[in-house]
Parts: structure tokens; sequence; C-alpha cells
């Protein structure tokens, strides 16, 4: 049995699997991305002892720990160099969870393990060539090139997410403007959310989230459902800037399959279709043949990638 550890910018989810990356187990904890290193990694720790309990194994029922984390990893060295929504700055954390779990500990960018696990098992499976764009607290992405992850030179290769899309546009958390995270990802289309219902008091949205502070991406989606048409502008300028960013990965990897992972690929055909329709409507035919795909391991994707790590030697 191996645990692997999705690390987010807004929850640490964990789970426990099998050699084949079945999940047994699963259970989450708030990450408070702005604590101090130390407290986020006792807290990571916890949560993997509770989720070894919870599936019913001894610790020595267990191999290894993996992690897949945000932002500039060195999996080899074990070393977290920097983290837009966490505050980790040459955080050695392999070592530091090893102290704690007695487990041997193996680490990668978290994008980079949905993408492994979209790969042996996902949405891409059989693919050799794939990038996996992972909608969530940033944009995160895994791109694989010949069955191999791309890394880069310094670890932070395929860190998708902070190409400029509007130059001059919306501050990020990297500290640039326009960035494709800035538009794309789901607190952007949080953040557009709660800006239009101030501008529209008279929208639906407010009958789904009374209090602006409840917006989710499902509310945006629900209202425009509904035929709000607040919502429906919001959804159309989303999905134009996720298709952007698309057809920009298209352009540069030229994958057989790209997967569209995180909370928002929950919604399937709602989200691929349109990305799908948009790439379409650039008339080349390289890009007709790169498939759009909503990641079929949905939010286990980075549980189950990170817990294969150890057959990677990661």
């Amino acid at each position: 049995m191996h645990v692997g550890v999705d690390l987010g910018g807004t929850n640490i989810a964990a789970g426990l699997t099998d050699d084949e990356g079945n999940l047994v187990f699963k259970d989450s904890v708030a990450t408070g991305g702005r604590r101090p290193a130390e407290e986020i990694i006792k807290d990571l720790a916890s949560l993997c002892a509770r989720v070894i309990k919870g599936g019913g194994c001894g610790e020595n029922d267990v191999k290894s720990v993996g992690i897949g984390s945000p932002g500039q990893v060195d999996g080899k060295n074990g070393v977290i160099y920097s983290s837009n929504n966490i505050n980790f700055r040459n955080t050695y954390i392999k070592s530091e969870m090893g102290k704690y779990t007695g487990l041997p500990v193996f680490l990668e960018n978290d994008a980079n393990t949905a993408a492994i696990a979209e790969s042996v098992c996902g949405a891409a499976k059989g693919c050799k060539n794939s990038v996996m764009i992972t909608l969530g607290t940033g944009i995160g992405g895994g791109v694989i090139i010949d069955g191999r992850i791309l890394q880069g030179a310094f670890f932070g290769g395929g860190d998708i997410g902070h190409h400029v899309i509007v130059s001059g546009g919306e501050e990020c958390t990297c500290g640039r403007r326009g960035c494709w995270e800035a538009y794309a990802s789901a607190t952007a289309l949080i953040r557009d959310t709660k800006r239009a219902m101030k501008a529209h008091p008279e929208s639906a949205l407010w009958e789904l989230a009374e209090d602006a502070d409840a917006v989710t991406t499902k509310t945006t989606f629900d209202a425009a459902d509904n035929g709000d048409e607040t919502a429906v502008r919001l959804i159309s300028d989303f999905l134009t800037y996720v298709a952007e960013g698309v057809v920009n990965m298209i352009y540069i990897f030229q994958p057989e399959i790209i997967v569209l992972g995180g909370g928002i690929s929950a919604q399937g055909i709602k989200l691929t279709g349109p990305v799908e329709s948009f790439v379409k409507g650039i008339r080349e035919e390289s890009f007709l043949k790169t498939k759009i795909a909503a990641a079929a391991l949905g939010n286990d994707a980075g549980i189950i990638g990170a817990a294969m790590l150890h057959s990677l030697q990661c």
C-alpha cells in the first residue's frame, strides 16, 4: 500500500492506494497556505496517519508516501523551492515528512502527478504525448513527451499557468500581470463572479449564493444553466480564456490529447465541448487531431499519481 498526497493551495487531499493505484481510502484538510511551512507539514503528516488508519492499515503495511506539490519542485533532492499559493520557500519537505512518518517519501510537482495518473490509468492512457491542465486555485500543467514528464533544467518545466495571455492584465500570484492563471483558474472565475454580482444585483447568482463569499465555480455554471444572462457571459468569457491557453499548448507541444482536470472538470462536456469547438475553429489539420477530454480520475488524479511516484523513483 502507498499514501498519495495532493497538496493544494486550498486543501490537502491524501489517499491510500494499492500497488495498481486503486484508491482504498481518502481524507482531506484545509491547507491554510499562508501559514508557516512547519505548521502545514505537521498537518500533512497527521493527515497521512489518519489515512493509513482509515484504510485499516498499520504503518508496516505502507511502503511509501508520495507528495504532489504546486510550484518549483526538485523531486530528486526533496525540495520545494517556491510555491505561489503556499508559503513554501526552499522547504526540504521530503526529509521533514520522513521524520514524521518513518517512510520513504517521494516528491513531484502536483500537476505532474496528475498527468502521470491520467497517462497510466486515466483519460490519456495509451498516449505517449499528452498535456494535463489542472484548473484549480491556480493553473498547473503536466507535460508528457514520449512517455516522460517534462521537468526542465531547473524543475520548473510545464508551469503553463504563467504564460501571459493579456499583457498588463489582472495581477497574478507570481507577480506578473495577465497570466493565463489570472483568467482561467477557478480562483479567477470566482473573482469575476463576485465582481459581476456587485454590478448586477438583479442576477440570479444571488439566489444561488446569498453571500458573495459563498460563491464557487459551480454557482456560476449552475446559474448559466438556468439562463441567467450575467452568468452566461461569465462562463462564455471564462471558457474562451481556457480555450485560448489550450490552443497555445497545442502550438507548443502538439500532443495527442489535452486533459482538463481540477474541480471544474466535473462539468464534463460543458467544459470540454466549448473548448473543443474553439480549438476546431483554428483551421489547421494538426489542431483537429488533438483530442480534448475531461480528466477521467477527477480530483483523485493528484492523489493516485503521487502514490505512484515510488515506481518512477522520482
